[in-house]
């Protein structure tokens, strides 16, 4: 009998191949192991438990259901009742066959199916934010107090500070925890009139990537004096 040690994840893929973890589980998993903040491992956590898993199946059941029905009327046509259980909802379409009923029946349960699939999707971008965290640009002028902020909010002296104009030039990232959120903190070269005296290519490249940074937030935060 032979001994090696576990490869990663493997006991997770074993789990998962023999059915005791389903892919929502799998992948609450990972975010748990890789979470930075305690918003992160929450989530994880309440996805863990199975909560997902158990809705997804739920919708399946609801889409076989309807899609069974469907099939019943378009292989059988008028040739058999194939309304709902219920035979008080079973309503006779014009034509007098049993499938207006069917249609009737299977277009609310999938219009309501929809609406519940949006509506879950919707609140997941929020998780989503919080999973990958929030990206948050500061910006303004130069000499506003940008780096100033940055480095109350780090703690730490991570941007330089200068009373000299531009001294800034690239843009500095700082992964920080917010509240129990990931944040990704962003101090920005100071924007201004590139025609002014003074202003070198080097400064313009400073204030275009600045823009950019602005653009791809979810968060700006504008500092002025």
């Amino acid at each position: 009998m032979s001994i090696r040690p576990a490869e990663r994840g493997e006991f997770t893929q074993r789990a998962y191949a023999r059915g005791k973890l389903g892919l929502c589980e799998v992948e609450a998993l990972a975010d748990l192991i890789t979470a930075d903040t305690s918003a992160q491992r929450r989530l994880a956590l309440r996805q863990f438990d199975g909560r997902l898993s158990r809705l997804y199946d739920g919708w399946r059941s609801e889409l076989i259901g309807c899609l069974a029905h469907a099939e019943a009327v378009i292989d059988f046509g008028d040739d058999e009742d194939l309304g709902p259980d219920d035979p008080e909802e079973d309503e006779p379409s014009s034509d007098g066959t049993g499938q207006g009923g069917v249609w009737d029946a299977i277009s609310p349960r999938v219009s309501s199916l929809r609406a519940r699939m949006n509506r879950h999707l919707s609140d997941s971008h929020r998780g989503e934010l919080l999973r990958s965290g929030l990206r948050v640009a500061i910006v303004g002028p130069p000499n506003a107090g940008k780096s100033s902020l940055l480095n109350l909010l780090a703690d730490r002296d991570a941007a330089i500070v200068s009373p000299v104009a531009g001294t800034t030039r690239d843009v500095v990232e700082v992964t920080l925890d917010l509240g129990g959120v990931r944040c990704t903190v962003s101090d920005t070269a100071g924007v201004r009139n590139e025609g002014e005296d003074g202003v070198n290519e080097i400064e313009v490249e400073g204030m275009r990537r600045a823009r950019r940074a602005a653009m791809e937030a979810h968060v700006v935060v504008g500092v002025v004096d």
